[in-house]
C-alpha cells in the first residue's frame, strides 16, 4: 500500500515537472520569436489594446471600490486611536504595496487571461496552426510572442491607474464623506509613500504580466483539440494564474522587504 502510494506521487511529480519544463520552452521560444525579424508592431498594439485598454473598465470599478472601502474601514480603526489624519498613508501604501498589484492582475486574469485561453484553444481546434504554417508564418511569433509582451507592458499601466483611481476612492470617503482634513490627507501620503514602495508594486505588476500572458497562451496551447479541452484549459487558467499570483506576492514581498 505504501508503494502505491509512494508511485502515485511519483508519478505526479514527474508530470508536474514535464508541465513546468515545457512551459519554459514555450516562454523561451516566445521570447525568442518576439526579438526576431520581422517585428509586426500592429499586432503588438492590438494586443495591448485588448488586455490593457479594454480592462480599464473593471479595472476602474475595482479600485474605486477597494479604495472606498478602504477609506471606510481604515477611518473608523484609526479614530480609535485619534490617527484620522494618517488615513491617507494607510491607503496609499495599501494600495500601492498589495492591493494595486494583486487585484488587478486577478481582474485581467478573470477577463483577458480566460480569453486569450479559449482563443488559442479555439485557434488549435481549427487548425489554424498548421495553416499559419502553410502561409510561411510562424505561428509563436504571429499569435504567442505579441501577447507575452503585451501582457508584461499592460499590467504596469494599469496597474498605476488601480492606485490613482484606489487612493481617489479612500479619498472620497475619508476627506469628502468622513471629512477627514484634506491636507492632512496628502501631506501624510506623500510624507510615507517613498520610491521603494511604487518601485516594488511596479515589479510585482511585470511579474504578474507575465506569468497572466504565459499561462494563458500555455494553457491554451495545451489544450486538447476539443470543445471539453478548451473549457478545461480556460478553467485552469484562472486558477492556476490566480494561485500563481498569489505564490508569487507572497516571494516578491519577502524579497522587496
Amino acid at each position: 500500500m505504501n508503494l502505491d502510494i509512494a508511485a502515485a506521487i511519483g508519478r505526479a511529480t514527474l508530470a508536474w515537472m514535464q508541465v513546468i519544463g515545457r512551459s519554459g520552452v514555450f516562454l523561451f521560444l516566445a521570447v525568442f520569436q518576439a526579438f526576431r525579424r520581422p517585428y509586426r508592431i500592429s499586432r503588438l498594439i492590438k494586443e495591448i489594446e485588448f488586455i490593457g485598454s479594454k480592462s480599464f473598465l473593471i479595472v476602474f470599478v475595482t479600485a474605486l471600490f477597494t479604495g472606498m472601502v478602504l477609506g471606510l474601514q481604515g477611518y473608523h480603526t484609526l479614530t480609535q486611536f485619534g490617527a484620522q489624519a494618517l488615513l491617507g498613508s494607510a491607503v496609499a501604501l495599501s494600495i500601492i504595496r498589495e492591493l494595486g498589484p494583486v487585484l488587478c492582475a486577478l481582474m485581467v486574469t478573470g477577463r483577458a487571461g480566460s480569453a486569450i485561453a479559449a482563443q488559442i484553444g479555439i485557434m488549435k481546434i481549427t487548425d489554424q496552426f498548421p495553416a499559419l504554417e502553410m502561409m510561411a508564418i510562424e505561428p509563436v511569433k504571429y499569435v504567442i510572442s505579441p501577447k507575452i509582451l503585451a501582457g508584461i507592458i499592460s499590467l504596469p499601466l494599469l496597474t498605476a491607474f488601480f492606485d490613482i483611481v484606489g487612493i481617489f476612492g479612500g479619498y472620497l470617503v475619508g476627506v469628502q464623506l468622513l471629512g477627514v482634513n484634506q491636507g492632512a490627507y496628502f501631506s501624510k501620503m506623500i510624507s510615507a509613500v517613498t520610491f521603494a514602495d511604487i518601485y516594488g508594486g511596479m515589479i510585482k505588476s511585470l511579474c504578474f504580466g507575465l506569468l497572466i500572458s504565459w499561462i494563458s497562451c500555455f494553457m491554451g496551447f495545451s489544450a486538447q483539440a476539443t470543445t471539453e479541452g478548451v473549457s478545461r484549459a480556460t478553467t485552469q487558467t484562472v486558477v492556476v494564474t490566480s494561485l500563481s499570483i498569489l505564490v508569487v506576492d507572497y516571494i516578491l514581498t519577502s524579497l522587496l522587504l
